[in-house]
């Protein structure tokens, strides 16, 4: 009996430490990478040569604010005229020139405010008829593959569990996915936990026995 209640502490126990652990890791991951920026900055002005002391997080800080001030410099005229002049300069290097035109690309379309990518979260039949998975709706068919598609298709990204930044890229019809009412956040929560975290169900429109009924009407 003893042994079962000592069990039972222990894994409470771990629920409060492992969420704690990994939050500060992933922190103290991202902190570390962003002081980086300190190595451009001359020697002479690091804080550990002017105040005598490594003030972690101050190269974070740095970044933070790099980042800020160039996206107040580009928002006025004479900052868009240098962002296209910086842009015309790269596309005439043949290989930098490619690279960044499909980052650029990417970047906009997933941190436009009126993109549609990573918006929508979606049910859809994964690898084979009958078995579900959560996928993300990025936009539709273009270019010549559009003209080889008949009806009305989307695109949609597929993650991998329990690391959703690798996955496939699907095009499906749009009848053949289901809009789920879950937001992006809740849905990435659910692929990472591999279902352990399931978010709440919105309300009776949309429990999972109005699947059927929701594909018939979207068919």
């Amino acid at each position: 009996m003893r042994s079962g209640f000592l069990k039972r502490y222990f894994i409470t126990g771990l629920l409060i430490w492992v969420p704690l652990a990994i939050t500060a890791w992933v922190l103290n991951l991202i902190v570390g990478t962003m002081d980086q920026s300190l190595r451009l900055l001359p020697a002479s002005i690091h804080p550990q040569n002017l105040l005598g002391m490594n003030i972690p997080g101050m190269g974070a800080l740095i970044t933070l604010l790099v980042i800020l001030v160039t996206g107040m410099a580009a928002a006025n005229i004479i900052g868009q005229k240098l962002v296209r002049w910086w842009e015309g300069l790269l596309a005439r290097i043949p290989v930098v020139n490619s690279i960044y035109k499909g980052v650029k690309q990417i970047s906009d379309t997933l941190f436009s405010p009126n993109g549609q990518a990573f918006r929508k979260a979606l049910l859809v039949q994964y690898p084979r008829e009958g078995s579900w998975t959560i996928a993300f709706q990025t936009g539709r068919p273009g270019g010549d593959v559009a003209n080889h598609l008949t009806g009305d298709f989307v695109s949609v990204y597929v993650p991998t569990t329990p690391n959703p930044t690798s996955g496939f890229f699907l095009m499906m019809p749009r009848a053949d996915v289901v809009e789920l009412d879950m937001t992006v956040d809740d849905a990435l929560k659910y692929i990472i936990s591999m279902g352990v975290v399931a978010p709440p169900i919105p309300s009776a429109a949309t429990a999972p026995g109005t699947l059927t009924a929701s594909r018939s009407a979207q068919v």
